[in-house]
């Protein structure tokens, strides 16, 4: 049996404020499995985003274990942090983030460059991550010549350009139309049912929480079976 990419354990965070220590996350427990995609929904301010990144190795917990790969990454310092980053998982935020002076192939080769691959397999992959998600005309273009639909697709070719294990993912078609959010958020789930991906999707969108195999809610600091509930 295979075990999970992601596994989480009694995670807890809580933040200093001005008015005392506000807890976010509660004990949350979590596994994701090798070609498992995992819908996270929840009112803003509910945690998700911690959620996402303690998974991601972004923020260390309050308390807790997170395992990539059943190993053990919680003692882990900065440095061993971020190889796992680079090496197993890939990130799709909201707002695409891309480097600006690159044009839409370069922003999807970087990740591959500073991971050690040559320009010319770098230049390969990033190409049929383009065309994966419609984007192989624009290939030359820099994100200001981009609309903000084309740049957040680059942003999701560059996430899984280094074939990471994990995709973490919050509001990943959150600056689509509904009909190119559809066909993204196809080509993501082919990719991580292909190539055996783990993925946690944080997302407002619930059409596209049908395509999920589980929706998890998260509800004052620990998560429910999103199921069970009417959303």
């Amino acid at each position: 049996m295979s075990r999970p990419v992601l596994s989480v354990r009694g995670v807890t965070r809580t933040y200093e404020t001005a008015s005392g220590g506000l807890t976010v996350l509660k004990g949350v427990d979590l596994d994701v499995m090798p070609g498992e995609v995992v819908g996270l929904i929840g009112p803003s301010g509910s945690g998700k985003s911690s959620l996402l990144h303690a998974a991601g190795l972004l923020e260390r917990p309050t308390s807790g274990e997170i395992r990539i790969d059943g190993a053990d990454v919680g003692g882990l310092d900065e440095r061993a942090r971020t190889h796992i980053r680079l090496a197993s998982i890939g990130f799709v935020y909201q707002f695409h983030h891309l480097l600006p002076e690159f044009s839409a192939l370069e922003n999807v080769m970087m990740p591959q460059r500073i991971g050690g691959a040559s320009y010319e397999a770098a230049r390969a992959e990033s190409l049929r991550l383009l065309d994966l998600v419609g984007l192989t005309p624009r290939a030359d273009h820099r994100p200001a010549q981009l609309s903000g639909g084309e740049q957040q697709r680059v942003a999701i070719a560059r996430a899984l350009a280094n074939k990471p294990r994990l995709l973490l993912a919050d509001e990943p078609t959150g600056n689509l139309d509904p009909k190119t959010a559809e066909k993204v958020f196809d080509v993501l789930l082919g990719i991580v049912r292909a190539e055996g991906l783990a993925a946690l999707i944080a997302t407002h969108n619930h059409k596209l929480i049908n395509y999920t195999d589980r929706t998890l809610l998260l509800h004052e600091g620990k998560l429910v079976d999103g199921g069970k509930l009417t959303v």
